[in-house]
């Protein structure tokens, strides 16, 4: 399996600092991912975007395991997603979660009584921007981007 590279966001002129993860998807990488995403924020210097970054990491990933595992899948093969975080400028982070699961995503307005559906609502409400991309090779990637207050 495949998962196409993120989508390039900066001149080539320029590095951006990114940290890439390929996660199962098993309910266990929605807490690795988050593990991962403060360790790499607080080596950017970006603690006070953790939080919120964690809590979309989580969700993404969360929504990889329940919606883009494969039809079958197998102890040894439960299916993949990629976990990349870029920082394009020195207040802001880029997270993209990508899968091979053609399933498109869907943004849910779940009543009062639903106990779940209200992750993409979440991520709406802290992100600056995000959307779904496709991925080269099949597949989606869901990128989110955080800034910092100034």
């Amino acid at each position: 399996m495949t998962l196409a590279p993120p989508l390039p966001i900066a001149p080539a002129t320029r590095t951006v600092p990114t940290y890439t993860q390929t996660l199962s998807l098993v309910s266990s990488s929605a807490a690795l991912a988050r593990m991962s995403t403060r360790t790499t924020l607080e080596c950017w210097s970006l603690e006070g975007l953790a939080d919120d970054a964690e809590l979309i990491v989580s969700e993404l990933v969360t929504n990889a395991v329940l919606h883009a595992r494969p039809l079958k899948p197998t102890r040894d093969e439960p299916g993949r997603c990629r976990l990349t975080l870029q920082q394009p400028e020195p207040d802001t982070v880029r997270v993209w979660v990508t899968d091979t699961s053609p399933r498109p995503v869907v943004r849910r307005d779940p009543g009062d009584g639903e106990e779940g559906g209200r992750g993409l609502l979440m991520v709406n409400a802290l992100a600056t921007q995000w959307d779904v991309v496709p991925a080269s090779g099949g597949g989606k990637s869901v990128w989110v981007q955080l800034k910092a207050s100034s």
